[in-house]
């Protein structure tokens, strides 16, 4: 048993519901269209909402099958980031508490990702 099985299913179930729910509540195509396109991705907003969305699911699967790590790895943290910079960074570091949809969050996911991801730390033959 792969010692990051635990991370790789939380962080796939944080994935899933983060995706799953919009695509039954019109929360996808609401995020593309009053967000990503008033924000300047028009006309491409939903087009983007359902990519990101779908690059989760499809990250939260290889994790579960610890399959393609890296490649879903570096995906969702390159979404995770752009989120920090388009949504979370001007609303401050904190989720809920001392703010509210800040950037906290993201910064987790991503660090428990590059453990996932280098579960042996980082060497020089840790890109392969």
């Amino acid at each position: 048993m792969n010692g990051t099985l635990l991370l790789r299913i939380a962080v796939a179930i944080i994935l899933l519901t983060h995706s799953v729910f919009g695509m039954f509540n019109n929360g996808i195509n609401d995020f593309g269209n009053l967000f990503l396109n008033q924000i300047g991705f028009a006309p491409f907003g939903v087009f983007l909402a359902w990519s990101i969305k779908l690059s989760h699911v499809v990250a939260a699967v290889l994790l579960i099958l610890n399959k393609f790590i890296k490649l879903a790895g570096f995906v969702t943290i390159f979404v995770l980031i752009m989120g920090i910079i388009t949504v979370h960074f001007k609303e401050g570091w904190f989720v809920v508490g001392g703010g509210r949809n800040g950037m906290e969050y993201n910064f987790l996911l991503i660090v428990v990702l590059l453990a996932i991801m280098f579960p042996n730390g980082w060497n020089k033959n840790t890109i392969k």
